[in-house]
Order: structure tokens, then sequence, then C-alpha cells
């Protein structure tokens, strides 16, 4: 019988990793302001350095964002830094280059959380893989805090504290019960929600 329901619980695991692997949330990332480095999971590794190897390990420097677009390298650093300085949502959007040359948009949505001097500690989010939705428009960037009032926007910043609480150590359907809550929320601000 246990071996059953171990069966069922992997069943339920491995498809809830191919639907988020389908799906527009691709990664996330803890910036750690203090320390100067940045930790990522494997899909942020993957797409902002190129080598998901470095998944977990503390990077800093230029190749925390190697597989940034070039054209995108400035702007996207000058703004993360505003965004710490001024805490609260982080969120932007910008291109990175995988190893074989393709080009795909990030929406990357974060918030950056504050010492009681309000100094910027960590800044923590998910990145969305925004290639096929994007029509061409402008970027999202945005440095404020969200409005008390929308819901989406509060419940993305819980989930995100949510998952980075519950570390790797958490038992796995926790972990996947927040992969799930942070994929949908991710595809609700994917689609504008609420619009």
């Amino acid at each position: 019988m246990r071996s059953d329901v171990t069966h069922g619980f992997s069943e339920n695991v491995d498809r809830l990793r191919g639907a988020l692997e389908a799906s527009c949330v691709v990664g996330t990332w803890d910036w750690d302001h203090v320390r100067g480095v940045v930790t990522y999971d494997a899909g942020a590794a993957r797409l902002l350095t190129g080598d998901a190897a470095l998944a977990e390990r503390e990077i800093s420097g230029m190749s925390a964002a190697a597989a940034v677009h070039p054209d995108d390298r400035e702007w996207l650093a000058e703004h993360m830094r505003q965004a710490a300085r001024a805490g609260g949502l982080v969120l932007s959007e910008y291109r990175v280059i995988a190893p074989d040359g393709a080009v795909s948009w990030l929406l990357s949505r974060g918030r950056t959380y504050r010492d009681h001097f309000d100094r910027p500690l960590r800044s923590r989010g998910i990145l969305i893989d925004i290639t096929e939705m994007r029509d061409g428009g402008a970027r999202y960037v945005m440095g404020s805090a969200s409005q008390a009032g929308d819901p989406i926007e509060r419940a993305a910043d819980l989930a995100i504290a949510l998952k980075e609480t519950l570390g790797s150590d958490a038992p796995a359907e926790l972990r996947a019960a927040a992969d799930v809550l942070l994929f949908n929320l991710g595809h609700a601000i994917a689609q504008g929600w609420p619009s």
C-alpha cells in the first residue's frame, strides 16, 4: 500500500513539474544586498548565467547576468540598483540569450526587503518567460511599492516568501504546493490580471 501512495505522489510531482516547465514561471532568484551575491534555482541559473550548474550557488559580478542580452545589461543593472534603494516591488522586462543563440524575453518580478534602518537587505522574486506573449510593446519597469489594495501583487509577494521560507529541506508535497501557487500567480501576472 505504501508504494502505491508513494507512486501516486511521485506521479503528481512529475505532473506538476511538467506543468511548471510548460508554464510561464521559469525560475526564482534571491539577491543578498548585504553580501552582494545572488542565488538562483536551476531555471533562473540556466536563463541568466547560461549554466544550470550554478543553481543554488552564491554568484556575484558579471557572471550573475552573463546570459542577459548585451543591450539590456547596463540599464537592467541600474534599474535593479534603483529598485533595491527604493524598496518594494521590483519589476522589469528584458532579454536573455541561450547558448544556441535563441533570444527569450523574461519578466522578473520580486520584492525588496529592508532592515530597521531602511537599508536594502534582500530582494527575492520569480522569472516569467513572456516570449510567446510579448507583442513588441513597451517594457515593464517599476520600482515603487504596489498598491495595498492589489491582491495579486500581495499574493505573489507572500508566495515568494513562502517558497523561500520552506527551502529545499521542506517535504516535497509542500514545495510542490508552493510551486503550483507560484505557477498560477505567475500566469495571472503574465496575463495582466486584474485588468
